[in-house]
C-alpha cells in the first residue's frame, strides 16, 4: 500500500489565509511496527473502484498499521446519499472484525475553501493492518456517487512530551495559490468565569502537530451556548489510547478533509480527561467547526465514542459539564438556561426544523449537534443525558439528601443518639462541582467539607435537633436536605421491675422445670429492647415483659438482663434462682398412699391415693411453688391448701394420658417459709390421685 499522497486531496489552509497543495513521502519499511516507543501520525488513502452503478468496494487490502477510518470524497458540501461501512483487521489478534458504519452526516465548515472535502466521521477501529470497505447508494439504487471516493486511514503514531514540544516536524513546503486571504479576527482577552476552570490536556502534551494547522486562529465575541457531540468509533478503548485517538481526528480533519485545524474546541474521553482541541487558547472563544451554521456563538464538545445507544460514562458526563459551566461562565450564561443564536447557513436540522441564514432561533445553552444540524450526533444515548449535563453544569446540586446517621438509630422518623454521630450524605451532582458541603444543627454550621466529602460526625447537646446538609454548588447555588430529628441523651434506661422467675403450667424433668421470667424497664426517651444475657441469650422488644423459658433443678443460676434505649445507653439488672425438687416421700402424709415405681415418674417413682382425705403436705422456704402430678382419663380431683389456705380446686382428668406435669402453681413477691398441702376428693367414678412430687424455687 501507498503512503496517501496530499495532492489527492487538493488544497489546505495555510497561516495568512492561502491555499497550498504538497505530497509527502511514502513511510520507511517496518515504521508501523507495533512496539516502536516513537512514530509519526501518518495518513493513508486508498481509491474506492466501482463495480456496479452506485456501488464501490475496496476489496480485503493488507495496509500499513493504521487505528481510525473513514471515507471522503471530492466536494466538501456534496452529500454522500448512500451506506458507507467498513471493517477492519486487528494488529495483534489478526482478525478481522464486524462491518461498522460510518456516520455521514458530518457538518462541513461553514466557510468552505477550496482543497476541502467531504467526509464520513472518522471511526477509531483501535490498531489494524488490513481494511475492507464498501459504499452502496441510498436503497440501492444506481444513482451516481461522489467522486473521488476514498478510504482514508489515520495511524496516530506514538507521541512523546518531548517530541511534541520540541521535534515538531518542520512544515512540508508549500505551495501557495493566488486565493484571497481572509483576515484573522481580533484576538479577544480571555474573561474569568464565575465557576473553577477544570484540568484540561494541552495540544502539545496529546502529540498535536502543528505543522498541520499553521493557520492563525479566528475569535468569535463571544461563547453563546455549547453543542455536544460525539466522535464515532467503539466505546471499549482503552484511556491510555485516548490522545491517540485525538491525534487521529486531529490528522483525519485537517489531512483528508483539509480543514485547518481539529474542527472540536474540546474533547472528552470516557474517564473523564478533557482535551484541548482548535488551537487559540482554551479561554478564549476560538472559532470552531462542529456545528454547521452555529458556529459563530458556541463552543464544541466532543465526547469520544458512539452514543446512539450507549450513554456515556458519568466521568464524561461530568468532565462535559466542567467544560460547559467554565466555558459559559465566562459570559455570565446560565447552562440551564436558553438564548437566541443567529443562522449561519439556511438548513434544517435533525427534527426537521428550517434555519434561514442571518434568522434567530431558540436553542437552549446546552444544546446536541443534532439542534443544530442534521444528524444523529450525539447519538440518541448522550443526547438524552443532556438534561443531566445542564443541571450538573447549572446548579444547585442534585439529588442531596442524608444517606446515614451512624452512631444513631432511627425509631420512626426521629433518631437517637449518645451526642456523637456521624452524618453521611450523598448526591447526584459529581463532587468536582460541588464547592463545599455544610452540616447544619438546628440551623447553624457546626461543621464543613470539600465537595469531595460525604460524612462528619459531630457532637450534639442533649435534647431534640434538626440535623441538614447543605450543599453549595460551583455556581454559588444553594441545596439543604430534607432535615432530620436527632434527639441527644445519656440517661440510661431503668428496671422499674427486676427480673423475676417463676414456675408456670408445663412438663417437668430432672434436667429442667418450666419457668416465666418476667421484668419491667422503661426510658426516659426510647426504650429499644431488653436482652437476656444469662443463663440463655434471648432479645425482647420495648414492649416485652414476659417470657417463658426453662430452669436447671438444683442448679444455682444467674438471670441477668440489659435494657437498652435507641441512644445506645443501657443499664444492667441480676437475680440468682435456684430450682428445688421435693420427691413425694419429702411430703407429711395421712390417709392410705401407695408408691408406684416407671421411668414416666419424676424420680422414677410416684404415690397415688383413691382414698378420699388422704393428703400430702411439704413445706420449704422459697419464692414459687408447682405441684407435679400424672394425668389419665381416670384421675380424679384434689384440694390445694397454701399456708392453711384452700386455693384451689384441680382436676388431674386428661383425655391423653401425660407424666411431669406442673399443674397448679402460685408466685410470691419474696423468699419465705410456705406449706403447700393437697387432699384427696375422692371424686365418683375415678377418685385416684398420683403425685409426682413439689417443684419450688429459691
Amino acid at each position: 500500500m501507498r503512503r496517501r499522497a496530499w495532492l489527492t486531496l487538493g488544497a489546505v489552509l495555510i497561516g495568512g489565509g492561502g491555499v497550498v497543495t504538497y505530497a509527502t513521502a511514502s513511510p520507511s519499511d517496518g515504521s508501523g511496527a507495533p512496539g516502536q516507543d516513537r512514530r509519526p501520525v501518518e495518513v493513508y488513502g486508498l481509491a474506492l473502484k466501482g463495480t456496479a452503478a452506485g456501488e464501490r468496494k475496496l476489496p480485503r487490502t493488507e495496509t500499513e498499521q493504521f487505528s481510525l477510518v473513514g471515507v471522503s470524497w471530492t466536494g466538501a458540501l456534496k452529500p454522500l446519499e448512500g451506506t458507507a461501512q467498513v471493517r477492519a483487521r486487528g494488529l495483534e489478534s489478526g482478525e478481522w472484525g464486524a462491518w461498522q458504519d460510518l456516520e455521514l452526516d458530518a457538518a462541513p465548515p461553514e466557510e468552505v475553501e477550496a482543497g476541502m472535502r467531504g467526509a464520513s466521521q472518522p471511526l477509531w477501529v483501535g490498531p489494524s493492518d488490513g481494511v475492507e470497505a464498501r459504499v452502496v447508494h441510498e436503497d440501492g439504487s444506481t444513482g451516481a456517487l461522489p467522486k473521488g471516493l476514498e478510504v482514508n486511514l489515520v495511524d496516530p503514531g506514538v507521541v512523546t512530551e518531548a517530541e511534541t514540544r520540541l521535534d515538531a516536524p518542520e512544515p512540508a513546503a508549500f505551495v501557495m495559490d493566488e486565493s484571497p486571504s481572509p483576515s484573522p479576527s481580533p484576538e479577544p482577552t480571555a474573561p474569568p468565569s464565575t465557576v473553577p476552570q477544570p484540568p484540561v490536556t494541552s495540544r502539545a502534551d496529546w502529540g498535536a502537530d502543528e505543522s498541520k494547522s499553521p493557520d492563525p486562529s479566528e475569535y468569535n465575541p463571544d461563547v453563546k451556548a455549547v453543542f455536544v457531540h460525539h466522535t464515532d468509533g467503539a466505546n471499549d478503548y482503552d484511556c491510555a489510547e485516548s490522545a491517540s485517538i485525538v491525534r487521529g481526528i486531529y490528522a483525519y480533519h485537517t489531512e483528508v478533509e483539509g480543514w485547518n485545524d481539529i474542527g472540536y474546541n474540546f474533547l472528552v474521553d470516557k474517564c473523564g480527561t478533557v482535551f484541548e482541541g482548535r488551537k487559540g487558547g482554551i479561554d478564549r472563544p476560538v472559532l470552531g467547526a462542529h456545528t454547521y451554521g452555529f458556529n459563530r456563538e458556541s463552543a464544541g464538545i466532543a465526547v469520544l465514542g458512539t452514543h446512539v445507544s450507549g450513554a456515556a460514562s458519568t466521568a464524561a458526563l461530568t468532565s462535559v459539564a466542567r467544560v460547559t459551566a467554565w466555558k459559559l461562565g465566562q459570559y455570565g450564561a446560565d447552562p440551564a438556561g436558553t438564548v437566541q443564536l443567529t443562522a449561519g447557513a439556511t438548513q434544517r436540522n435533525y427534527f426537521s426544523t428550517q434555519f434561514t441564514a442571518g434568522e434567530q432561533y431558540t436553542f437552549r445553552r446546552v444544546s446536541g449537534h443534532r439542534d443544530g444540524f442534521n444528524t444523529q450526533c450525539p447519538g440518541d444515548a448522550l443526547y438524552a443525558q443532556l438534561p443531566t449535563v445542564r443541571t450538573w453544569a447549572a446548579g444547585p446540586v442534585d439529588g442531596l439528601r442524608i444517606a446515614s446517621l451512624t452512631d444513631a438509630t432511627a425509631k420512626g422518623s426521629t433518631y437517637y443518639t449518645k451526642g456523637t454521630p456521624v452524618v453521611r450524605w450523598a448526591a447526584t451532582t459529581p463532587a468536582a462541582l460541588i464547592k463545599r458541603y455544610d452540616v447544619l444543627v438546628d440551623g447553624q454550621a457546626v461543621a464543613a467539607t470539600s465537595g469531595a466529602g460525604y460524612a462528619k460526625r459531630i457532637t450534639l447537646t442533649p435534647g431534640s435537633h434538626a440535623v441538614t446538609v447543605r450543599a453549595t454548588h460551583q455556581s454559588g447555588a444553594v441545596t439543604t436536605a430534607t432535615p432530620l430529628t436527632v434527639v441527644a441523651e445519656t440517661t440510661a434506661p431503668v428496671f422499674t421491675a427486676a427480673p423475676t422467675l417463676g414456675l408456670r403450667t408445663g412438663t417437668v424433668y430432672t434436667g429442667s422445670a418450666p419457668v416465666t421470667l418476667s421484668w419491667k424497664a422503661t426510658d426516659d426517651q426510647a426504650l429499644r429492647q431488653v436482652r437476656l444475657l444469662t443463663p440463655q441469650a434471648a432479645t425482647f422488644s420495648a414492649a416485652a415483659y414476659l417470657s417463658n423459658r426453662t430452669a436447671r433443678p438444683g442448679t444455682a443460676a444467674g438471670w441477668s438482663m440489659r435494657a437498652y434505649d435507641y441512644a445506645g445507653n443501657y443499664r444492667d439488672a441480676a437475680v440468682t434462682y435456684t430450682p428445688v425438687v421435693l420427691q413425694e416421700s419429702a411430703a407429711v402424709r395421712t390417709g392410705s398412699w401407695s408408691a408406684r415405681s416407671s421411668s414416666s415418674y419424676l424420680g422414677g417413682r410416684s404415690y397415688s391415693s383413691a382414698s378420699k382425705g388422704a393428703s400430702l403436705t411439704w413445706t420449704f422456704t422459697g419464692r414459687s411453688a408447682a405441684w407435679v402430678v400424672s394425668r389419665a382419663s381416670s384421675s380424679g380431683q384434689a384440694y390445694v391448701y397454701v399456708d392453711g389456705v384452700k386455693a384451689a380446686t384441680v382436676d388431674l382428668r386428661s383425655s391423653a394420658t401425660s407424666y411431669r406435669q406442673a399443674i397448679w402453681t402460685r408466685t410470691w413477691s419474696a423468699n419465705a417459709r410456705h406449706t403447700v398441702k393437697i387432699v384427696v376428693v375422692g371424686t365418683s367414678g375415678r377418685p385416684t390421685v398420683t403425685t409426682d412430687g413439689l417443684v419450688y424455687i429459691r
